[in-house]
């Protein structure tokens, strides 16, 4: 692998919550809790969770879509977030992202080639007749006809206003693409095809993905590493081989056991997960995820373990990863 595209440290984003009761004090939600890690040229990174965990918003945060409480985000040696909105709005050429939504992700009263177009006119990258030979160029390669160009989101599948979204991002040919559950909102079989085709864009045009999601059958088919996050915190990262093949974290090892086999012969042994997921709002003491977890101790419920290596560039912020997978907690 090449050196780090992107090098993220310390991320931290906290919102304001409305208390339940009218009139109550405002409380701290700790979306994002001190992240840190590295994403290389050329690869994809899964980042997967739960829902809530703070996946979009790292997302987010990463491309200034949401202000950062602290922490840094440098690409290509620049950090972002000390970037003016000039700076920013021309290093956005080399960041995009795909949105959750195809349908709610497009202009409903702008036509197809309008929308894909648009960037190279924002970023004065072409001008007239060679904006919709471009157009016409991308929409053939994520697969849309000619005689889209004219046509309104609203007269398409949620498949093919994916395929807008996808054309519509490399128009500006970046570096980096964030998919932030690009396929979630599909049909299983149109989810094939969207994921097959990222994999086809990816080498053709050079690019390196951050993949959010909560799919581990797709993360596991697309990413090269996958970053586990748990209310606000990495809690493992490692190649999506060894991490499948065996988790370091209890809270990983609970997300592989939850997933269905495709056996009707098949008999699972592996306990649900206790409990729900805690608020972020108050976390638990010490490692958030120890009421729930099975290997817990009394230093779980006291300090919040490191996110330590483990060999082979693997991370976990576990006291006992050792023991994960390993026997019967």
């Amino acid at each position: 692998m090449n050196d780090p595209l992107l090098q993220v440290r310390d991320l931290k984003k906290a919102f304001s919550v409305s208390s339940a009761r009218p009139g109550g004090p405002k409380r701290r939600l700790q979306a994002v809790d001190g992240i840190s890690f590295d994403l290389l040229a050329g690869e994809t990174l899964g980042l997967v969770g739960e829902s809530g965990c703070g996946k979009s918003t790292t997302g987010k945060l990463l491309l200034r879509l949401l202000k950062a409480d602290a922490g840094s985000v440098e690409f290509k040696g620049k950090n972002l977030l000390q970037l003016s909105d000039r700076q920013m709005t021309a290093m956005r050429r080399e960041l995009q992202i795909i949105f959750q939504d195809p349908f709610s992700s497009l202009n409903p009263r702008m036509r197809v080639g309008e929308i894909i177009g648009e960037p190279l006119v924002i970023h004065r990258l072409a001008r007239g007749s060679a904006v919709r030979d471009q157009v016409l160029q991308l929409m053939q390669t994520v697969g849309l006809s000619g005689e889209h160009y004219h046509r309104y989101p609203h007269e398409f599948s949620g498949g093919q206003r994916q395929r807008i979204g996808i054309a519509r991002t490399l128009a500006v040919r970046p570096s980096l693409i964030i998919a932030d559950e690009p396929v979630s909102a599909l049909d299983l079989s149109i989810q094939a095809q969207i994921i097959n085709l990222l994999q086809d864009i990816q080498q053709d045009f050079g690019l390196t993905y951050l993949f959010i999601s909560h799919d581990l059958g797709v993360i596991e088919h697309i990413c090269d590493r996958v970053a586990v996050m748990y209310l606000g915190r990495i809690v493992e990262l490692a190649t999506a081989e060894d991490l499948y093949r065996a988790p370091l974290h209890p809270y990983t090892e609970a997300l592989m056991n939850a997933v269905p086999v495709p056996d009707p012969e098949h008999i699972s042994r592996a306990r649900p997960l206790p409990g729900e997921t805690p608020s972020p709002i108050s976390p638990p003491s010490g490692c958030h995820f120890h009421p729930r977890c099975p290997y817990a101790r009394d230093i779980c419920q006291k300090t919040y373990p490191p996110l330590e290596p483990h060999g082979s560039g693997r991370l976990a912020a576990c006291y006992f990863s050792e023991q994960v997978g390993k026997h019967s907690p």
